[in-house]
């Protein structure tokens, strides 16, 4: 989605927590400063390993001040203060800022942004995997403007691939890494005019790029027609109107050792060893927010939970893999001015990153964590140290 200037970057090596006993004592301070500065120095002997897997966590929308509000709600629900508290990614011994903007905008949009983490060059607001050198909603400028993602070339080199996001799988960020067209609301649909000039929806490219083999989120609605009837809300249906089923389509292309799921029974049935494409679609659109997630009619997985089915999976390839998770509705919140789903989403995203460091090694797995923009999000200043974060 949008705003932004400043991301934070971090990049996965396992440190542990320091944990405080009496911090108002000098010696809590002096002893912490040391075990700072021993670690620092341990830096200087680098992990110079060829990196088998990548995972590439995005928290979308999630500023500095999203991830501080995150850190103390997380330790007061833990019954804290909630300052003291580190999240996983704050365990990780190299971070970074980055600087975000779009070729054409000062704040960027979640479908430029990802374009150029995951295909390596900037472009316009909007853009889905092509370059900036086209114009958002005109097709037949960026006929010749594709740019590959680094999935793609995971794929190419013989790694197994997937995409987990808590938005729909459709959706800008998770689009990117397969996907190529001039405007990120084309996710089902084409405007009339600009369909005969060779561009294709994004809902459908994603089909016709089977070789990806866990795909999880939300979105079912852009890959059912519009007189599909939707299995979990009676009232709801698809909203292809090409004709085509893209479910049936994924089935018929994965007869074997595949599954398709739409809900948390169907999904915790599923035996990794015996599964190599997974492809699940939770909800319509977007999936809930993780507070509301357990009043949902059919239940869905956690993004926790969907991370580690898809590294059981994937790591079942020895050439190694490559998995994007985003947690895709912590940007949402914002939009809505929710400080408080927002801060759960964010709780819950971090939870998935704890998974993959538990269920991953170092020495042959490289983990980033990033978000793709900020938000508008002000903590006061001057409360009482453990003030109730969310007031």
């Amino acid at each position: 989605m949008e705003k932004s200037l400043f991301t934070v970057v971090f990049v996965h090596l396992i440190l542990k927590d320091v944990v405080a006993v009496d911090d108002t004592a000098p010696a809590y301070w002096n002893n912490h400063a040391t075990v700072t500065l021993d670690r620092s120095l341990n830096l200087q002997e680098l992990n110079k390993n060829r990196a088998k897997n990548v995972i590439f966590f995005l928290g979308d929308g999630m500023g500095i001040s999203t991830v501080t509000a995150a850190r103390i709600l997380k330790g007061q629900i833990q019954g804290n203060t909630g300052e003291e508290t580190v999240l996983s990614w704050e365990r990780l011994p190299y971070a970074s800022l980055s600087k975000t903007y779009n070729t054409n905008q000062q704040v960027p949009d979640s479908a430029g942004t990802a374009t150029a983490f995951f295909c390596g060059v900037k472009s316009y607001a909007g853009a889905i995997g092509v370059d900036g050198t086209g114009t958002r909603g005109d097709c037949a400028s960026s006929i010749d403007t594709k740019v590959p993602s680094v999935l793609v070339e995971a794929i190419a080199a013989g790694k197994s691939t997937g995409i987990i996001s808590t938005a729909r799988i459709t959706h800008a960020t998770p689009a990117c890494t397969y996907a190529h067209v001039p405007d990120r609301n084309w996710e089902s649909s084409i405007p009339f005019l600009e369909q005969s000039d060779g561009c294709t929806d994004i809902a459908s490219q994603l089909i016709d790029n089977p070789e990806i083999q866990v795909v999880l989120g939300g979105g079912r609605r852009e890959f059912l027609r519009n007189t599909d009837p939707d299995p979990e809300y009676d009232l709801s249906q698809g909203r292809r109107t090409d004709g085509r089923n893209l479910v049936d389509e994924w089935q018929e292309a994965h007869p074997e050792d595949s599954a398709y799921v739409w809900n948390q029974e169907q999904f915790e049935a599923v035996d990794p060893e015996k599964t190599d494409y997974l492809f699940g679609l939770f909800q319509p659109s977007h999936m809930q927010f993780e507070e509301a997630r357990s009043s949902d009619i059919a239940g869905e997985p956690s993004i926790a939970e969907m991370t580690q089915k898809a590294i059981q999976i994937l790591g079942k390839n020895d050439n190694g893999f490559f998995l994007v998770v985003e947690g895709g509705r912590i940007d949402h919140a914002h939009h809505a001015s929710s400080a408080y789903n927002a801060l759960h989403d964010t709780i819950a995203f971090e939870g998935a990153v704890q998974m993959a460091l538990d269920m991953t090694n170092a020495s042959d797995t490289l983990i980033v964590v990033t978000a793709d923009h900020s938000h508008t999000m002000a903590i006061a200043g001057y409360q009482a140290r453990g003030h109730d974060i969310l007031g």
